[in-house]
């Protein structure tokens, strides 16, 4: 009787992400609205000829000097490298000279794969290719997983007949990411894909949770609450499909490299990462009250799961990933222990929400002008957010809170008229 209730109230659950689609849809910039309509197309335009730019910086630069060697992409070749000859790709004295011969500039210490060793298999093919070719596919393989994430996001959101989908493809996060060649990409198709298939396909949503977990300091509160809905909600199957996946990466790192755990702990203990300025709130708590206090950085993300579960609970039975999920995530970035800039690209489901839900101009703008001044500022180094990059990642959360008060106060108003 008990699974017969459950069952029951999945059903009456499954197409609340249907509803949720007809409201976005509903409520897109109105069409009567011609500054709306205006405002709409100029973002759209500026921010698919951003992309555009992008695009064509990353297919070109393989084939441009050693530009190539010049992005953190470099890390991932140089790890592949290492992996097809049996060597250890944690070893600054081997990897040193070929991330110098690819291109990496003398004022950039040797970088290593800071992802945990599971993700090893990610790179070990970049070892079968030369530096310009390995460019090349890994710029695609960016670009490919940004525009089907946002292709699947903007299904899901019922398929609004506006071009507002572009400010995600240009978020300035995501440009960085790309320019980059940053993995925080993949960990952004993972994310959308779990919200894609965890109703229909409980499996394969776990099983793309490895991508995830190619970041996962980045996922400590959405973690939380995804264990506390799995045991709710009984979907066993979607942490069937993580264990399946991540069981599968353990088996292919050993037979790569039989001591990549040992090597990746050397590497963690004298990496010197505690000592690196990183822009999030964890590390700065920790630089201000306890440089030698590393648990200080995890203090933020504690108490975040803390409030996670308290924000999940009351909702539990009515839970939907695609619209109480972002918050969460939100958050998670915000309280994350360490993070760079190039990592808020797994905004994007939260504020492409935001963005179908206000009918205000405004809120547009703000967002359209915060995202063009970050990518301004990272790629020409003017240094507007040089002091305040640190806000970032709580200004986006602060936008998807504005938006959503708006909205509500503005759904209030219609059913009280």
């Amino acid at each position: 009787m008990a699974h017969e209730g459950r069952k029951d109230a999945a059903t009456r659950l499954a197409p609340a992400t249907d509803r949720m689609a007809l409201m976005f849809t509903r409520t897109a910039v109105p069409a009567a609205d011609g500054v709306a309509k205006i405002v709409e197309l100029s973002v759209a335009l500026v921010s698919g000829l951003a992309l555009v730019i992008v695009a064509l910086f990353m297919c070109v630069a393989p084939l441009v000097g050693k530009v190539a060697g010049a992005r953190d992409f470099v890390f991932y070749w140089a790890t592949g490298q290492q992996l097809i000859h049996h060597a250890n790709p944690y070893d600054v004295v081997a990897m040193g000279p070929i991330e110098r011969a690819a291109g990496l500039p003398a004022m950039y210490s040797v970088g290593f794969m800071r992802n945990p060793p599971y993700a090893l298999p990610l790179a070990m093919p970049l070892g079968l290719v030369g530096l310009r070719v390995g460019t090349l596919l890994w710029s695609l393989l960016l670009l490919a997983s940004l525009a089907a994430s946002v292709h699947m996001l903007w299904q899901m959101f019922g398929r609004p007949r506006n071009s507002l989908h572009w400010l995600a493809y240009s978020f300035g996060p995501a440009i960085i990411c790309l320019l980059a060649g940053q993995t925080a990409m993949f960990s952004l198709l993972g994310l959308v894909l779990f919200l894609r298939l965890h109703r229909t396909h409980p499996f394969l949503a776990g099983v793309s949770l490895w991508l995830c977990a190619l970041k996962p300091h980045l996922f400590l509160v959405f973690a939380v609450v995804l264990l506390a809905w799995i045991v709710v909600e009984g979907s066993y199957k979607i942490l069937a499909g993580a264990a399946v996946a991540m069981a599968a990466s353990f088996v292919a790192t050993y037979l790569i490299d039989p001591r990549a755990w040992s090597e990746y702990a050397q590497m963690m203990r004298t990496g010197g990462i505690e000592k690196e300025t990183i822009p999030c709130l964890g590390i700065a708590l920790r630089l201000w009250l306890s440089p030698q206090s590393l648990w200080l950085q995890f203090l933020p993300a504690a108490l975040g799961c803390v409030w996670a579960l308290a924000y999940f609970w009351p909702r539990r039975h009515t839970w939907d990933w695609l619209r109480n999920g972002s918050p969460v995530m939100l958050v998670s970035i915000v309280l994350a222990p360490f993070g760079w800039l190039f990592d808020q690209v797994l905004a994007i489901p939260a504020l492409l929400e935001g963005v179908y839900l206000t009918r205000s101009s405004a809120m547009l703008v703000i967002l359209a002008l915060a995202s063009g001044l970050i990518q301004i500022d990272s790629v020409f180094g003017v240094g507007f957010f040089s002091g305040v990059i640190l806000l970032t990642a709580p200004a986006w959360l602060a936008w998807y809170l504005v938006v959503c008060a708006l909205a509500a106060r503005a759904k209030a108003g219609s059913q009280a008229a």
